[in-house]
């Protein structure tokens, strides 16, 4: 009996590892397509500077060919993407789009436009600027990040 727990348990541990990858790999190609439309084509993911707080949001580093490097993020969040300059850390970059999303739903409301649509995705800006803004500020999260 015993013994068929343990295969089970990793049977579950192997699952989880596979859903892991599949949702990495997911949202990875959301980031490079979405950087893609915007004409930067990257070949190379910094891997040291990347974060997978799964199933919540990617933070992504990429290099184009010229080395010129971008942050990116996916996940439960709009997939968007910024200058290296934006932020110095993934930590940051958090910190940053939350402040662009709000700008940006700013924008649409002062706009003054009655587009149903187009509200809608100013409150979306707004939830999930908060909702990054929150992952910012959570020390848990970033227990291990170099200070």
């Amino acid at each position: 009996m015993s013994e068929n727990n343990h295969v089970e348990q990793a049977l579950t541990e192997e699952q989880k590892q596979q859903r892991f990858a599949l949702w990495q790999r997911e949202h990875l190609q959301a980031a490079q397509k979405f950087l893609a439309e915007k004409g930067i084509i990257t070949t190379k993911v910094v891997e040291k500077d990347c974060r997978l707080l799964a199933p919540v949001i990617a933070i992504w580093k990429f290099k184009d060919p010229k080395g010129k490097a971008y942050w990116a993020i996916s996940g439960q969040m709009p997939t968007d993407a910024a200058d290296e300059s934006a932020a110095s850390n993934p930590r940051d970059v958090l910190r940053y789009f939350s402040f662009q999303w709000q700008l940006k739903a700013d924008g649409i409301v002062a706009s003054g436009v009655k587009d149903k649509t187009q509200l809608d995705f100013a409150n979306l800006l707004v939830n999930r600027a908060h909702a990054l803004y929150d992952l910012y500020e959570n020390d848990q999260v970033w227990a291990n990040e170099a200070s």
